[in-house]
Formats: C-alpha cells, sequence, structure tokens
C-alpha cells in the first residue's frame, strides 16, 4: 500500500466500523457552526471522526447521520459532501503535482517526457484522460518497473499544474516529492474507485 509516511496510526471508520490505516481514511472535524468539514492534513483543532476514502462511504456517512453519531452531537453534512471532498482531493494532486514542476522534479510534453523515460528512473508518468492510444502506448512501454501510471486526471488538471495550456503527457522523476505525490495520486484513485492495475506492481498498492 502506498502511503506518504511511514507507520500511520490506525483509526476506526464511522460507516463501516473497520480499523484502518490513517493512509485509507479521510478525518473530519466539526467546525464552529456544526457542519462536517474534511480535514486533508489532519490538523484542524478538536475531535476528530475517520470515514474511509471512498465517495460511496462518505456519502453514507452524509445521508445517514453518522457524524452525528461521531462527534455525539448534532451535525451537519451537506448533500453534496461527498463532491466537495472529491475536488478537494483532485486539487491535492494537481498542487503537488505544481510543487514538482517548480522543483524541477516534473516536466511535460510528449517528446520530453519520451526522453526522460529512456534517461529514467521517472516514477510517475501522466497522460491525460482521453489522451490518444497510440502516444500512450508508445510512452508506456518505455516506463520502468517502478512507473506508475496516472490516466485519470483531465487536460485542465494538467494544464493547471504546468501554467500553460494542452498539456497531455507528464512525467515526475524518481526520489524527491514523488512519494508524496503518489500518495495523493493513489488516494484519488482509491475513492472514485479506479482500477488499481494502472498503478504498478503489487508491493507498490
Amino acid at each position: 500500500m502506498v502511503t506518504a509516511e511511514d507507520d500511520m496510526p490506525e483509526r476506526m471508520c464511522i460507516v463501516t466500523r473497520a480499523v484502518m490505516d490513517e493512509a485509507e481514511l479521510v478525518r473530519f472535524v466539526r467546525s464552529p457552526d456544526g457542519e462536517a468539514v474534511p480535514d486533508l492534513q489532519r490538523k484542524l483543532p478538536g475531535r476528530g471522526v475517520w470515514v474511509k476514502a471512498a465517495r460511496a462511504t462518505v456519502t453514507e456517512a452524509a445521508a445517514k447521520g453518522l457524524f452525528s453519531r461521531g462527534f455525539k452531537a448534532q451535525t451537519k453534512a451537506a448533500p453534496e459532501l461527498a463532491d466537495r471532498l472529491g475536488v478537494l482531493l483532485r486539487q491535492q494532486v494537481v498542487s503537488h503535482l505544481s510543487l514538482a514542476r517548480k522543483a524541477g522534479e516534473a516536466l511535460s510534453g510528449f517528446f520530453k517526457v519520451e526522453e526522460a523515460l529512456r534517461r529514467g528512473p521517472v516514477r510517475l508518468l501522466f497522460h491525460a484522460a482521453g489522451a490518444g492510444s497510440d502516444g500512450s502506448a508508445k510512452l508506456n512501454r518505455l516506463r520502468g518497473e517502478r512507473t506508475v501510471v496516472c490516466d485519470f486526471l483531465t487536460t485542465d488538471d494538467l494544464d493547471l499544474a504546468f501554467g500553460r495550456a494542452n498539456v497531455v503527457h507528464a512525467a515526475v522523476a524518481e526520489g524527491g516529492l514523488a512519494k508524496r505525490l503518489l500518495f495523493h495520486v493513489t488516494r484519488l484513485a482509491r475513492y472514485d474507485g479506479l482500477d488499481f492495475k494502472v498503478f504498478g506492481s503489487e508491493d507498490e498498492r
């Protein structure tokens, strides 16, 4: 399983009642006006409750009033909470990809990515959703054993991360910010129930 930190503590999901590593959960806090608020950095003050990082589970927690039970106080959960959280998780991926670009650890453009894959090592390989299959397949054939392929970010996501238009392919070098970025990519994929086979070898999941 991919995590951004080693030895993360375990918590109980208020929906499934299963005990899981924090990497598989999202922490929520209760705002002063009594609303359930996601705390993705796990740093907001106050009592926290934990929900499995899956869209369906967050939807169930909101629909069944389980946040009130978890906080032991009447707590509002907006019907669109699961969608809002999905947006926040995607924004985290884009933000960390942008940081990698600013640090010189990420690049974009088919030929630059192709060169990076040949030179290696590349930890993450991005194809925009709907990218041409021929170009993506050619780059995929060059990936190393530890190269993770992500093909569910949109062109708009990649454009925002790289600060330019029409970004279709991108690569992030091994090391540096790649581990943290991989954590966020994996969490977003799991939240939306995407096929984990795109994430590489079994020991990475």
